[in-house]
């Protein structure tokens, strides 16, 4: 009867129950939350309901040596993170958005680069912010990129730059991605006038098939040429997208736009999810770092919409740019280029901005991995 009662003792220490403390619930609480508004509100589903499980995964309170935690050495879980660790992750991410984005309108419109440039500020604001509240450089580095709104990127420059941050940093850009539809409409309608609101641009020029395959060759030179620290996400995003524009690779691109960024998808939300453990996670750095992110993520719709207000000073009437498109530059495609489509339609239901929007919005997605190659640059 004692050694049954031992056993039941020694089964009891290795549950979750006795392990269990007030930190791991509210973790498991939080994950329940980003699931629900994956599925309810529909809010990125792609991402918040791996992640959000992900979060009840790695909270799961556990009995140290079991070797099934994320942060133990060669547990699966550990094993699956090492592609989010060692930066495995982001550059097939990348290239699978790259065979999925049509840049026709940033090619037919090459000024609407600056735009997607202009939201980058928010990167280098966050970065400075971060720098005065105490962060080192490298930590304000990696926190800044999330106003890029770019997940894959954040993981990338952070698993270099401050990979003890690398949770928090992952799940906030992850987060402010899916607020994008309720982030940013209140920073438009604030910094414009009905009458910019209401501006209707030229419909976009046709694009031949010869640019579009020439655009990620040149495109891909030029921008590594410039910063060649960003060379995975680079040279993962432009060769993507000729495998989609050759017209001759068409597996592949299907392939990569789809099983395969499916796959990665899946791994590194579950994976940064997990990584959230209560241990390592909860502390007085996470909610500074979610408190810069949101920051950086208003500092980059902010810029891009002013920067619009302020080019059009230069441009005659006619050729202005719809300043609504201005949120577009940051690197959540294609969500914040519909968010300009949706609030262009709340004025004039015959105004429709997406075509446009997409141009700074494939800008800004080269303009964070080239903005997280300037920060590995001087900064790893």
């Amino acid at each position: 009867m004692e050694n049954i009662i031992d056993n039941l003792v020694q089964f009891w220490q290795f549950t979750g129950f006795a392990n269990c403390n007030i930190q791991y619930l509210i973790m498991i609480l939080i994950g329940i939350v980003f699931v629900y508004l994956g599925i309810k509100k529909e809010w990125e589903p792609l991402l918040l309901v791996p992640i959000g499980f992900g979060i009840i995964i790695g909270n799961i309170p556990l009995f140290p040596g079991l070797q099934v935690g994320i942060y133990e050495e060669g547990s699966v879980m550990n094993i699956l993170y090492q592609g989010v660790q060692k930066g495995w992750y982001p550059p097939l991410i990348f290239m699978g958005i790259g065979a999925m984005t049509d840049f026709s309108a940033l090619i037919s419109n090459p000024k609407l680069l600056l735009i997607g440039a202009a939201a980058q500020f928010g990167i280098f604001g966050a970065y400075a912010i971060a720098l005065a509240l105490g962060f080192t450089p490298a930590e304000a580095g990696a926190i800044g990129i999330i106003g890029g709104a770019d997940g894959p990127t954040a993981i990338f420059l952070s698993s270099r730059l401050a990979p003890d941050l690398m949770g928090a940093i992952a799940v906030s850009a992850y987060s402010y991605m899916a607020l994008v539809p309720v982030i940013q409409p209140p920073i438009m309608k604030l910094l414009t006038t009905k009458k910019e609101r209401l501006i209707k641009m030229k419909a976009p020029r046709a694009v031949s098939q010869n640019e579009k395959i020439i655009f990620p060759i040149l495109g891909f030179l030029l921008t590594a040429f410039i910063v060649p620290s960003g060379l995975p996400l680079l040279g993962m995003l432009f060769f993507g997208n000729l495998l989609k524009e050759s017209g001759v690779t068409k597996r592949l691109a299907e392939t990569a736009r789809g099983p395969l960024i499916d796959v990665i998808t899946i791994l590194i939300g579950v994976t940064v999810g997990c990584s959230t453990q209560a241990d390592q996670f909860l502390s007085s750095s996470s909610i500074k770092i979610f408190a810069l992110g949101a920051l950086s993520f208003i500092i980059a719709t902010t810029f891009g919409v002013l920067f619009v207000k302020f080019f059009n000073l230069f441009l005659k009437e006619g050729n202005k740019i719809n300043p609504l498109i201005g949120n577009a530059g940051v690197s959540a495609v294609p969500d914040a280029a519909r968010v300009s489509n949706s609030v262009g339609l709340e004025y004039d239901k015959k105004n429709y901005l997406l075509m446009h929007a997409m141009g700074p919005n494939v800008a800004g997605v080269i303009g964070s991995a080239v903005a997280a190659g300037i920060l590995l640059g001087f900064l790893a």
